[in-house]
Order: C-alpha cells, then sequence, then structure tokens
C-alpha cells in the first residue's frame, strides 16, 4: 500500500513515457493531474539522469489545460510573471505566490462555511490579511519603477519619489477583478 505523506514517484524514460512507480503502469499528464487534484504530492525523475523534471512536467499541465480554454491564469497576470524573470522582482515573486496560495489553501474550507449573501469575500479567513499582502507586493513592485529609467547596460537608481497624484492602476484593476468575483459568488449563492 502507498504511504500517502510521501511524494508519489513517476519515472520518466528514454522513451519520453511516464512510469508510476507505486502501480506500475505507464500514465499520462491528465493522470498526473488527477493525482495532484486528489491531493498526492508527485515527483518526476528522469530515469537516466535522476535530474528532478518536476516543475517541468507541472508547468506543460498548466500550459495544456490553457490550452484548452480552461484559463485560470489572466493574460495581465502572465504576462507579470513572465516580466518578473528579466527584472528586480525575480527574488521575492516565488516567496509572494507561495504565501499568497498557502493562505487561500488554509482559508477555502472557512470560506465555504462562511459564504453569506452580503459580501462573501469579506468573510473569508485571511482575506484583509491577503489584501494587505497583494497591496504591499504592488506597491513594492510599483515603487522599484517608478522613476526608473532605461540606461545601456542597466538601470539607474530611483528618481526620489513624490507623492502619487492618482490611485494605482494596479491596485484599481485588482480591485475592479475582486468586486466582479464578488458580484459571481453573490450569484451562485442565489
Amino acid at each position: 500500500m502507498a504511504d500517502a505523506n510521501k511524494p508519489l514517484l513517476i519515472k520518466r524514460y528514454a522513451s519520453r513515457r511516464l512510469y508510476n512507480t507505486e502501480t506500475s503502469d505507464y500514465v499520462t499528464l491528465d493522470d498526473i493531474a488527477g493525482f495532484i487534484r486528489e491531493g498526492r504530492e508527485v515527483q518526476i525523475v528522469d530515469l537516466k539522469s535522476g535530474d528532478d523534471l518536476t516543475r517541468q512536467y507541472l508547468l506543460q499541465i498548466i500550459a495544456e489545460h490553457e490550452s484548452r480554454g480552461e484559463t485560470m491564469l489572466p493574460v495581465n497576470i502572465l504576462t507579470d510573471l513572465v516580466r518578473s524573470y528579466t527584472n528586480q522582482a525575480q527574488s521575492f515573486v516565488p516567496q509572494f505566490l507561495q504565501s499568497t496560495f498557502d493562505m487561500m489553501r488554509d482559508g477555502q474550507s472557512k470560506m465555504m462555511e462562511n459564504m453569506t449573501k452580503v459580501n462573501p469575500m469579506a468573510k473569508m479567513p485571511g482575506f484583509e490579511a491577503m489584501q494587505a499582502q497583494q497591496e504591499a507586493f504592488l506597491k513594492a513592485m510599483t515603487q522599484g519603477m517608478v522613476g526608473m529609467q532605461s540606461m545601456k547596460g542597466g538601470w539607474s537608481a530611483p528618481a526620489k519619489e513624490e507623492p502619487a497624484a492618482e490611485p494605482d492602476d494596479g491596485l484599481d484593476a485588482i480591485k475592479k477583478q475582486l468586486a466582479d468575483l464578488q458580484a459571481k459568488l453573490s450569484k451562485m449563492d442565489k
């Protein structure tokens, strides 16, 4: 019997076929996605080299879902992720994303219990902390970019910060998306 606490080991053969070591059979990416949805951790390794290929295959699963129209990631988020690979944000984006998903996972069952007709998102455990964290992230991202001018070979230091005359467009977009989500949730509850 398999130990549910240990990651499910999937070996990739030279033929690129994926082999489930617990059940001794070949699996597909859809099978692996199913294991993950069931709560299993997976580890995919190359049989010959021993390299861990898990990240590569998880990204491939996400890409396949997105290409089939099962979109979860808005284009602006994907664009920001691509940008984060090429600028200073790369250092803190992974930690931010991890903590955000941890809070969402921890609060998911509580959110379902606390759903009400009046502003269901506001009653989600950790909602205010998540909102504050997102605001801090946007502030850090925009402060790093505001006043910086492109130069050959790199970026100059940030210019002296001036008080903002208008609210941050990124924050307004997130607030609008949140309001849209709240409206959809209210419709579902009826």
